[in-house]
């Protein structure tokens, strides 16, 4: 059985429905692969050379991405207004029939229109495209009909494969539906790339949640100034012992400078025994321990504690200086996995 998926509890009546659900997903799958397929022709095809065009507007516009769709299409429309306000394209969903009644002044000259309509003649998108054209707001369409309204009036068009319904009367908004998702996922994801959408920037959308917490640099997480447990390199070892136990890390940094010229943990306290007291910080630590940079993502500080079975890590700069410490419970209560 395959990972993710659990076994139904009770009797399983017959199959009928297991082939349909499979039905669906093959014609669902089909109708990607023709996307795929003309996107794969190149620029000398009309619907690659569409897309490249659409990402092009979209990146250049100098205002808001505004898309619209009614029905099925608003529901995937919305979905994509989120895709794209999330990767760096400033984004908004604008009901239709709302526009019909005061929201069109949500749309700007500025703008750039993205319309989903299967038919390309749905009749609530009217005065939305009317209004495109009256303020010369670039449009672009998405739909399954050539010949129809939106593709008349969009520029570029970008037009769906001809691919059936996955639904048994071919009528239920399923594989087009589907497509115009992907496609715009497939939109989002190339402009964010065009605009150079960085980790960091993904981070600064998504501050909520797990993903948030993933995101996280270290310095977001770390513990600083004096809260770190800080000794010299001659400090004798009972007064690094009490640093260690007030700061509560079970590590001790040991700074010659500002630069981390080693570690004291409990191991090291375990393995030097034999006249620890005698000795100093320096003599007892561990140089050249492992450290992380303050920019580097909170999930990377934990998978580094997890291999070295470690609970804490030191933060410096490019040159050495310690800046904090990250420990291993910080992270959990995060919520970083």
């Amino acid at each position: 059985m395959p990972q993710g998926l659990t076994q139904a509890e009770g009797p399983v009546p017959d199959l009928d429905s297991v082939r349909v659900g499979q039905g669906v997903l093959r014609a669902e799958v089909q109708g990607l692969s023709l996307i795929d397929a003309a996107l794969s022709e190149g620029l000398a095809a009309p619907f690659a050379r569409a897309f490249a065009r659409a990402v092009d507007a979209i990146r250049t516009a100098r205002g808001r991405l505004i898309v619209s769709g009614m029905g099925k299409s608003g529901h995937v429309g919305r979905k994509i207004a989120a895709t794209f306000a999330s990767t760096g394209t400033p984004a908004q969903f604008v009901h239709p029939a709302e526009a019909s009644h005061g929201d069109l002044g949500m749309i700007t000259s500025a703008d750039i229109c993205l319309l989903l309509s299967a038919s390309g003649e749905t009749k609530e998108l009217a005065d939305v495209i009317a209004h495109a054209r009256r303020h010369a707001i670039a449009l672009i369409g998405i739909s399954r009909v050539a010949d129809s309204t939106l593709m008349r009036q969009s520029d570029p068009g970008l037009l769906l494969p001809d691919a059936p319904e996955a639904c048994a009367i071919g009528l239920a908004p399923t594989t087009s539906t589907t497509m115009m998702m992907a496609l715009g996922d497939a939109l989002a994801v190339a402009v964010m790339q065009a605009r150079g959408f960085s980790r960091e920037g993904f981070a600064a959308f998504h501050p909520g949640g797990t993903l948030g917490a993933q995101l996280a640099p270290v310095r977001a997480l770390m513990h600083d100034g004096d809260a770190l447990p800080v000794v010299t390199p001659d400090t004798p070892m009972g007064e690094a012992l009490i640093e260690m136990s007030r700061k509560g890390f079970g590590v001790v940094a040991v700074v010659a400078g500002d630069r981390l010229a080693g570690v004291v943990t409990d191991g090291d306290l375990r393995r030097n025994l034999d006249g620890l007291m005698a000795r100093t910080a320096g003599a007892v630590a561990t140089p050249n321990p492992q450290t992380i940079g303050p920019d580097a993502l909170a999930s990377e500080a934990l998978g580094i504690m997890t291999a070295r079975r470690i609970t804490s890590l030191m933060v410096v700069d490019g040159g050495g200086t310690l800046l904090g410490l990250i420990h291993l419970h910080d992270c959990l209560r995060a919520g970083v996995a």
